[in-house]
């Protein structure tokens, strides 16, 4: 029997290129990769409706580095859409050939995406990834050229798809068609598409030789964070809960600072902090504080290493901090 790896990324497309493909009697897994950027519950939560065995598999490594040097630029933002997605289709090429299946499949649709999916980054994908002639997207095939097993019979490429662009009729009746209940919605689900969080990711970047560490690309998530002028970083808590994540973040190797004498926010340091951006950090978590008509702020640094101790400051104006936030 012919066996396929199919890309699972939980959206509907990804769901419907293994149904028309297990339509034929071919038997189907799956295959979702997880980093900083994306997760992999929709894909799980899709697999569990369809049936089928999902792999995960860790990508952290590569798409950081990619991150560094996309060979085919960046999209709208950081991300480095087609470098990624041949990235993802090789290291399935290789979960392929290791577990003995014939082809890896995709739900990529011809046109859907202006800039990742129209012919040419397809073609760019299949042969950067080394997967030419193995790597099939079936809601597309009977547009694109046909690949290894549609060329000797074992898949009947009259039975697979011939969608191409932005409407999603065809899909539509294909959900009706398979019975599909659950869904999400058409969306990107990856945070390199978000300006917000890249500005973060992109200052990490700039101050960083080479890879910046897992860890404090995790980081980039939270928020309030500030570009001190001497070169620290912090990021500053919003809430109770970011509060008690960045004050467990000292057993990691982190900085914390944290107001004594009013309520106020916690703030943890990335990287080395010189002195001087450590009292504009005291001050300005002494600004956010419930400070009232106190002028004198005392805040607690707890190195992660040695004892802690406690400096007094006076809370910093917003109007002099606001420019360093990213």
């Amino acid at each position: 029997m012919i066996r396929g790896i199919s890309l699972l990324s939980g959206g509907l497309d990804s769901m419907l290129a293994i149904c028309m493909l297990r339509e034929q009697g071919i038997e189907m897994e799956g295959v979702v990769f997880k980093s900083p950027f994306f997760g992999t519950a929709s894909a799980e939560k899709a697999a569990r409706q369809l049936g089928v065995k999902l792999h995960i598999l860790d990508f952290s490594d590569e798409i950081l580095g990619l991150v560094r040097h996309p060979p085919h630029g960046f999209g709208g933002a950081m991300n480095p859409c087609i470098d990624c997605h041949a990235a993802m289709i090789r290291c399935a090429g290789e979960f392929m050939r290791a577990g003995g299946y014939d082809f890896v499949s995709t739900g990529e649709v011809l046109n859907q995406r202006p800039m990742s999916q129209n012919r040419k980054s397809l073609e760019t994908v299949a042969e950067a990834s080394g997967l030419k002639g193995l790597l099939l997207r079936p809601l597309s095939a009977q547009l694109l050229d046909p690949t290894t097993p549609e060329l000797d019979g074992r898949i009947d490429r009259t039975r697979l798809g011939a969608i191409s662009g932005r409407n999603r009729q065809p899909q539509r009746e294909l959900v009706r068609r398979y019975g599909l209940t659950e869904y999400p919605s058409p969306a990107g689900g990856c945070l390199l598409t978000e300006k917000g969080f890249c500005r973060k990711l992109k200052d990490l970047f700039d101050h960083t030789a080479g890879i910046p560490p897992l860890a404090d690309v995790e980081l980039m998530k939270f928020s309030r964070q500030f570009r001190l002028p001497d070169g620290g970083r912090i990021i500053v808590g919003r809430n109770r809960l970011d509060n008690q994540t960045l004050k467990g973040l000292q057993k990691e190797g982190r900085l914390i600072l944290h107001t004594v004498n009013i309520p106020g926010p916690t703030a943890a340091v990335i990287g080395t902090i010189p002195e001087t951006d450590l009292q504009r950090a005291a001050a300005i978590i002494a600004d956010y504080g419930d400070k009232g008509a106190l002028t004198d702020i005392i805040v607690r640094i707890l190195p992660p290493q040695g004892e802690a101790y406690e400096i007094t400051v006076k809370p910093l104006s917003r109007d002099t901090y606001q420019p360093w936030m990213l």
